[in-house]
């Protein structure tokens, strides 16, 4: 079981005594705003997955902090990888922050990969920081090579698509930590000002013990992409990655996967069980196994109830938030609000850095000083989290997280994948037909 696994019978205030510690650490790298990572040492930065996250956040790391030079690229997709490319040497290059922190890239031909095997060619190169930021499916089979590798991991969230394979992600969590790996995740509220401020307080019993809260992703729908001519099963679907539970967990957990973080990073732990209910109601083409809502009651420890609901269809009411009720106040969290006040002036929250910079800047800090963070346990179990509310809602039973952390046989991913592979479409699953295996 997962050292943070959560019992009917345990203490919250036990959770949170371990977990506080660790977030103090990032607390204190984060608030130091505007400042970069201290000392010299070059971070060589290799990009694995170059579509929209993957430009962003090379974009993000040269901003970061200083000697900085991303010197890899690698995609599936020969266009993705060279639009990635000119992003980078064209436009990163020539921002202003950048200029001034006299970062670099230096990308011949001969370190822009494409293909299946891309990220092991990446891995291969003089680099010591890797950005991982593929399909979440990929995740689980690219941390792997990473921490063997002994790369410094940046890895977008998810960290997998099903408890098989987020399985293996705890391990590499303690396998990086022996190796002294520094590891940060793109759950990048936990390196935002408001949100760190609002936790802490939190934490310290400003509205006394938490007894119910509630997340919402809420929005229209978000993307699709057409099948090209000529185009194999396989490389549609990863062309198409939103829209496969293989490729992306589902949007439940590849999106709404950010304000359950938040709940389990102020509950000190994921949850005890769910369940869930949820269906595609729209007939798109396009949009094929997901389903377009969900909505999750989880369990946390001391019986607390949080409601978690995520929905993408167009003209309809929209929320990304989370809120906790206590037992002396309530706290709308996003709105990094207690009992009404805000926990942040506007001065301070219009001038804190961008958390999608300041997840590099930490990381980079973290790795020169010579005591790097390791996210990957918190964000595999936030990823987990999100799979449990994702199975309950396709099969309609009630999953617990014991079942989900270590008896679940659900392994998504194909097996022998090739980019010719023929991978017949998943039906929709169907609540009380769909198998909790």
């Amino acid at each position: 079981m997962s050292e943070s696994t959560p019992t009917k019978g345990s203490s919250r205030r036990e959770f949170l005594t371990t977990a506080a510690a660790g977030a103090a650490v990032v607390a204190g790298l984060s608030l130091v705003q505007n400042a970069h990572a201290a000392g010299t040492d070059e971070i060589r930065v290799g990009v694995i997955g170059c579509g929209g996250r993957g430009k962003g956040a090379a974009d993000n790391v040269l901003h970061s902090a200083k000697g900085v030079k991303i010197v890899a690229l690698g995609d599936v997709f020969p266009d993705r990888m060279e639009d990635c490319r000119k992003e980078i040497l064209n436009k990163s290059l020539n921002k202003k922050t950048v200029i001034q922190l006299g970062n670099t890239a230096d990308l011949p031909p001969e370190r822009c990969f494409v293909g299946l095997d891309a990220f092991q060619k990446v891995l291969d190169c003089d680099i010591n920081y890797v950005i991982l930021a593929t399909p979440p499916g990929f995740r689980p089979m690219h941390l792997e090579a990473a921490v063997k590798a002994g790369k410094n991991i940046f890895t977008e969230k998810p960290v997998g698509t099903d408890a098989v394979n987020v399985r293996k992600v705890f391990e590499l969590a303690e396998e990086a930590k022996k190796k002294n790996l520094g590891i940060a995740a793109g759950t990048q509220r936990r390196h935002q000002l408001g949100y760190i401020e609002t936790v802490k307080r939190l934490r310290e019993g400003e509205i006394g013990d938490i007894v119910a809260g509630r997340c919402y992703w809420a929005q229209p729908l978000l993307w699709k992409r057409d099948r090209k001519p000529g185009m194999s099963d396989a490389a549609y679907q990863i062309h198409n990655w939103y829209n496969f539970a293989w490729t992306c967990g589902d949007h439940i957990v590849e999106q709404h996967i950010h304000n359950i973080d938040v709940i389990n990073w102020v509950m000190g732990t994921p949850p005890i069980d769910a369940v869930g209910m949820g269906f595609k109601t729209r007939s798109d083409p396009g949009f094929h196994n997901i389903f377009d809502f969900f909505a999750i009651d989880f369990e946390y420890p001391k019986g607390v109830h949080v409601i978690s609901m995520c929905r993408q269809i167009n003209d309809c009411w929209g929320s990304v938030s989370e809120a906790v009720q206590g037992t002396k106040g309530q706290c709308q969290v996003n709105a990094y609000s207690i009992n009404g006040k805000r926990v942040l002036t506007r001065e301070q929250d219009e001038n804190s850095t961008d958390p999608y910079v300041q997840e590099h800047t930490d990381l980079i800090a973290s790795i020169r000083k010579g005591e790097p963070i390791n996210e990957l346990r918190t964000v595999a179990e936030s990823t987990l989290t999100a799979i449990m509310g994702r199975m309950s809602a396709y099969s309609g039973k009630q999953v617990t997280w014991d079942f989900a952390r270590n008896k679940s046989t659900e392994d998504l991913f194909p097996k022998n994948l090739t980019w010719t592979s023929s991978l017949p479409e998943p039906p929709l699953p169907i609540p009380g037909q769909y198998p909790l295996v």
